[in-house]
């Protein structure tokens, strides 16, 4: 693997008594949002091969706006992807090394921890992308690593090239 995505998923729906976590919807702006970051993705070159799930709905829903402008070879909903923490994250990155580009559309607070570590270990290209990643990971946002080569995962050799908020690529910024 060479490259690394994590994602948030895309806007959603308010929290409210009654409703179940794993039920809530994109809003407008999630599909909004969702289609810009993909439309960023493959204007840099930077379309995964794999793509990891969580199998809340707002994750599905962020993934299907997401497929109709990216052709990857293997997507899959992993159930451990839902609130799994930074230690479940790495191992499940390890499981799917094999892929040259793997990305991960999850939630806070794992999401976000695990790219900080990630960033943390093996520093960055953009201090400006760092520094945004380490004061919070707002929804639709990804964290965009990369090392030299093919290579098993190691935190400590992926490097933090760009965070990318949804906000940064609206034109009513």
């Amino acid at each position: 693997m060479n490259r690394l995505l994590l994602m948030r998923h895309a806007k959603t729906e308010t929290w409210y008594e009654g409703i179940d976590d794993e039920s809530r919807a994109l809003v407008a702006r999630g599909h909004t949002d969702a289609t810009l970051i993909a439309g960023m993705l493959v204007k840099r070159a930077w379309v995964p091969d794999v793509v990891l799930i969580s199998p809340a709905r707002r994750a599905r829903e962020t993934w299907l706006v997401m497929e109709k402008y990216l052709e990857v070879s293997e997507k899959h909903i992993v159930d451990e992807l839902y609130l799994i923490g930074t230690r479940g994250l790495a191992e499940i990155v390890h499981q799917h090394e094999y892929a040259g580009a793997l990305m991960i559309i999850g939630h806070n607070p794992g999401i976000h921890d695990f790219s900080c570590q990630i960033a943390s270990e093996a520093g960055t290209s953009s201090r400006p992308a760092a520094l945004a990643l380490s004061q919070k990971m707002p929804t639709g946002a990804v964290a965009l690593f990369e090392t030299d080569g093919e290579r098993a995962f190691n935190p400590a050799v992926f490097r933090l090239e760009d965070f990318v908020r949804p906000k940064s690529l609206r034109s009513d910024k």
